[in-house]
């Protein structure tokens, strides 16, 4: 069995008393933020629920690092599964396609049921399949036996998504919109994986060459490009589909979700040999490109995935993050956010700690960087911590993804590290379905292990929609200084009902400054009803 160790916690309990992250915002004893912040620290001095009961109406902004399939929870697989007209085997917890007829009577030793009549109430047996079934799909009831971490059930759960004959992508994409509109987010980067077979069957017929112009030019000459259409297409029908179940064009029945603004991220898949990750690589910011250029919603950014310790993706680290120089060389304006640094010690030798968050910087040009939890490990990690604070490199923090998967929580996590470094950070969930969780947990688990104030908690929220990837120029005068509006709207109440002709212009040109400006008003909201 692998048991990750603890990172560095004589470095992180060094600043485990978080220094609150606002910047010298003054506010008079008696006006809605002050009374806001002394029921916040109440609910804190009461316990879990009652901050619970605070932060589920809190304004988040973003969640910037989401996997969509990992958000959806095991029951809407189930469900969906139903729909497909699959079966499920109770003995192996496995879904089957095919045939798979309900019995004239109920048969409760059927070796297949039916999923869409999965569970039976007359048979009592059904609620143990149930309960392991979606621990099997999940991180629920999971604790770590002899061979089988963490790490592994996580990892696992993936393959054993039922294989379904529709698509309910709409559907997921709708799941985890309801999700967050009803703990008041507004915006989501949700990761997704287009179609690539194509890509696939191209990139089969070619050789691993060194010279990527001379092997872009043959992928783009062998057809390449002719799937930038269907990824596009893939996003497009996504955010269709999810409008639709949510009546978004009849605004009387219009559900919140639809207030939820969301753009989706292009996975790779690092796991595989480098010509293929190279030609969907390159599939990917082509389609980025494209949809930039056609100024539609869809996807914004790249980012590759697996498990980071995998034997390719330890083996070939260094090799993609050279794809991605060479690529942003022919692509600067595509975004990139990367996995980088999910790793401790233990799982992978110290060797290979060293450099993943570093390259997926200077190599990679990730503008924000998904977990970094081995940070401590890395060559030389105070220069490092300097040169993202520097460049505003984010980074996305997933408490429970990291506590699930290497172990690591309280102030053996990095978290209070970066911030002491002044490297921007943002709350996010990962995969919120399989971890059994939503966003408003992390925000509790990050104020109750850190203590974190309320303007902590406000500046977590407001970096995260000062990173998102949507098109145009910040509210703000400075990058992740939170104090000065952009010239257009300085002076004026950030969130009001009535900004300038001139701030009405700049919000209307600039999709994130206009997102920025609805957290202001959700935060004014929020604060005035305490």
């Amino acid at each position: 069995m692998r048991t990750p160790l603890p990172i560095f916690a004589s470095l992180v309990l060094a600043c485990a008393s978080v220094a609150p992250l606002a910047q010298n915002q003054s506010v008079a004893p008696g006006n809605p933020e002050t009374r806001a912040e002394r029921a916040y620290r109440q609910a804190v001095s009461e316990g879990s629920p009652a901050l619970r009961t605070f932060l589920a109406s809190f304004p988040k902004g973003a969640d910037l690092h989401v996997h969509l399939s990992g958000a959806v929870y095991a029951e809407s697989f189930l469900r969906d599964a139903g729909a497909d007209g699959l079966c499920l085997n109770p003995a192996t917890l496995s879904f089957n396609q095919g045939a798979c007829p309900a019995p004239a009577k109920p048969d409760c030793a059927a070796a297949l049921i039916p999923a869409s009549q999965f569970p039976r109430v007359t048979c009592a047996a059904d609620q143990d399949v149930y309960d392991r079934l979606i621990d099997f799909l999940s991180m629920r009831s999971f604790v770590p036996s002899s061979g089988i971490s963490g790490h592994d059930q996580f990892f696992a759960t993936f393959a054993r998504f039922p294989s379904l004959t529709q698509n309910h992508t709409g559907e997921w994409v709708d799941e985890v919109g309801s999700r967050a509109a009803a703990q008041n987010q507004q915006y989501l980067e949700l990761m997704e994986t287009p179609p690539h077979s194509n890509a696939d069957a191209i990139s089969a017929t070619m050789a691993w060459n060194p010279d990527m112009a001379s092997l872009r030019d043959n992928l783009i000459k062998a057809g390449l490009f002719n799937e930038v259409d269907a990824g596009r297409a893939d996003a497009r029908d996504a955010e269709a589909q999810r409008k639709q179940i949510e009546h978004c064009d009849t605004p009387a029945q219009a559900a919140p979700a639809c207030q939820v603004e969301i753009r989706y991220i292009y996975q790779i898949a690092r796991a595989n040999p480098p010509v293929r990750v190279f030609a969907r690589t390159l599939l990917g910011f082509e389609t980025i490109e494209k949809t930039i250029e056609a100024h539609e919603p869809g996807f914004v950014g790249i980012n590759f995935v697996q498990p980071e310790d995998g034997y390719i993706s330890m083996h070939d680290y260094t090799l993609q993050m050279e794809m991605l120089e060479y690529l942003h060389g022919i692509y600067p304006n595509v975004h990139i956010t990367l996995h980088a640094g999910e790793l401790v010690l233990g799982l992978v030798p110290p060797e290979g700690l060293r450099f993943h968050i570093r390259q997926a910087v200077e190599l990679g040009h990730a503008e924000r960087i998904g977990h970094g939890v081995d940070i401590s490990y890395e060559d030389n990690a105070s220069q490092l911590l300097k040169e993202m604070a520097d460049k505003h490199i984010m980074i996305e923090i997933n408490l429970s993804s990291n506590e699930g998967i290497l172990g690591v929580k309280g102030a053996a996590h990095p978290f209070p590290l970066y911030m002491k470094a002044h490297v921007p950070v943002a709350l996010s969930t990962d995969d919120e379905g399989v971890s059994r969780i939503d966003l408003t947990n992390e925000y509790v688990r990050a104020a109750i292990d850190y203590h974190l104030t309320y303007a902590d908690l406000k500046r977590l929220a407001r970096t995260g929609l000062e990173h998102n990837f949507l098109a145009g120029a910040s509210l703000w005068a400075r990058q992740d200084d939170f104090t000065t509006a952009a010239a257009a709207c300085k002076g004026q109440t950030l969130g009001g009902d009535k900004p300038t002709s001139g701030c009405a212009a700049f919000l209307d040109a600039n999709e994130k400054a206009k997102a920025q400006w609805e957290l202001e008003s959700r935060f004014r909201a929020f604060d005035a009803k305490f």
